[in-house]
């Protein structure tokens, strides 16, 4: 049972990529990072030393405070944030209880560069359909909760991600790493190389592909997701509109992956003795 101001790692794990999910807030120092470089699934890093400064960046908000092993600093840094007026609390064992128990963590190499905001920033073709949905959706519900996505024509995807210091996913050409390898789409890529291969993702992978690649053979439930995902793009004109939209549908498809994927819906009822 978690003591007061703690939240034990199974718990956080069930809150991780969903909209109820706290802001989390890595403060291990340099060193103890360096000896794991890796993020809890969502996690931005702060430094310990200056919570009095950036705690009240959080406010409206609920956090969750990391540290190496749950001890001082993340007590410290989360009452700081609670003076803030910001509910929050310590991890209990830290990333480092998190990374024994083999959940997910994302390799902080393969996150893009941040702005001076602390954002990472995306760029991609206009006029998304299922990839370029699904990706922000796995960025901002795994990676980054406060990415930035611009969609912009085509042609102009290669000169605005260098303008603008943007990362390109989801559009052919030299050296872009976020894209389609061979018969996976730019889902299966991050997937893969922000360490997030859970069952639940994996199994939403496949419906991604089936819907993206047109082979709706892949997965039961992928005619449905191109559906409704061809029905919000006719709904919506302006592209980030609908990618807020395109959220709660991911949601709904990622809370049914992980967690009702053996519910029937079988009314009505069948009648006794028939």
């Amino acid at each position: 049972m978690s003591s007061i101001n703690t939240i034990s790692i199974d718990k956080l794990a069930r809150l991780i990529g969903t909209p109820k999910c706290p802001v989390l807030i890595d403060v291990q120092t340099d060193e103890d990072f360096a000896a794991d470089p890796r993020l809890i699934p969502g996690s931005i890093r702060r430094p310990w030393s200056t919570a009095s400064i950036w705690a009240q960046d959080f406010k409206s908000q609920s956090a969750v405070v990391i540290c190496q092993q749950g001890l001082k600093l993340s007590h410290g840094v989360a009452a700081w944030l609670r003076h803030a007026g910001v509910p929050a609390d310590s991890l209990e064992g830290g990333a480092l209880a998190w990374a024994q128990a083999g959940l997910p963590m994302v390799p902080e190499a393969k996150v893009p560069p941040r702005d001076e905001h602390g954002r990472t920033v995306w760029v991609t073709r206009s006029r998304p359909k299922i990839d370029r949905i699904a990706c922000p959706w796995l960025i901002r519900r795994f990676v980054d909760p406060a990415a930035v996505f611009l969609f912009v024509p085509t042609s102009e995807v290669p000169g605005v991600a260098d303008r603008f210091r943007a990362t390109p996913f989801d559009i052919e050409g030299e050296g872009v790493f976020w894209s389609h390898r061979g018969e996976m789409c730019t889902f299966d890529t991050m997937v893969e190389e922000f360490g997030l291969a859970t069952e639940p993702l994996l199994r939403l992978a496949t419906i991604v592909r089936g819907a993206d690649t047109a082979r709706l053979d892949l997965a039961p439930e992928a005619p449905g997701l191109l559906a409704a995902s061809l029905g919000l793009s006719r709904m919506y004109s302006d592209d980030l509109t609908q990618l807020e939209a395109g959220m709660d549908l991911y949601d709904a498809f990622y809370r049914w992956c992980r967690d009702a994927v053996d519910e029937t819906h079988n009314w009505p009822a069948k009648k006794s003795g028939v």
